[in-house]
């Protein structure tokens, strides 16, 4: 019989808050159960495994960041929906480290999964990011992989400290927001 008080969203939201403690790669099921002051069988009355524990922080992760996105970028179009969608990214990856990590190292089991709704939001955030820059369809996906390629680079390397030389990271993020900014811009058609 499961514990009362205990659910699989509070199990998620316990390993969530671990994995960006302590890091991704040190989350484990045992401490997720000493964070809920249980013994660790009785978790998996709540989620199956830690794959499935994983699986269900990723789809978490990606809906804050969907939705972090989504309210950076509302009612903004070219250079300040970029910029505020940039920021929005790099900050939840600042604040969130181990639930982004879990939300990459999770793999969608098909349509259905909760997990291919929540990455198609992000998706969707993304595409926020690049409206008003006239991208032509057939290189609109070319756009969205550099965009989070950029994203996912500097953010992850920002959160793990792996800027080492003295030069402020701010005037380098911005510095790399204006230079994709100002190439988005001159593709043809800007408006």
């Amino acid at each position: 019989m499961p514990r009362a008080g205990l659910t699989p969203a509070i199990v998620t939201e316990a390993g969530a808050a671990l994995a960006d403690e302590i890091g991704f790669a040190q989350l484990s099921m045992g401490l997720v159960a000493e964070r809920l002051g249980v013994r660790t069988p009785s978790l998996y009355k709540h989620v199956t495994s830690q794959a499935d524990l994983v699986h269900r922080i990723a789809v978490q992760a990606a809906n804050e960041l969907a939705d972090d996105i989504r309210d950076a970028t509302q009612g903004r179009a070219g250079s300040e929906a970029f910029t505020a969608g940039a920021q929005a990214m790099r900050r939840y990856v600042k604040d969130h480290p181990g639930r982004y990590a879990a939300g990459n190292a999770a793999r969608p089991a098909g349509p259905g999964d909760p997990l291919t709704a929540a990455l198609d939001r992000v998706l969707a955030s993304w595409a926020a990011m690049l409206h008003g820059y006239r991208i032509d369809a057939g290189q609109e996906i070319h756009a969205l992989r550099m965009l989070r390629t950029m994203l996912h680079g500097f953010a992850t390397l920002e959160a793990a400290n792996g800027f080492r030389i003295d030069e402020d990271v701010e005037d380098s993020f911005t510095w790399l927001i204006d230079f994709v900014d100002r190439g988005l811009r001159s593709l043809d058609g800007f408006r």
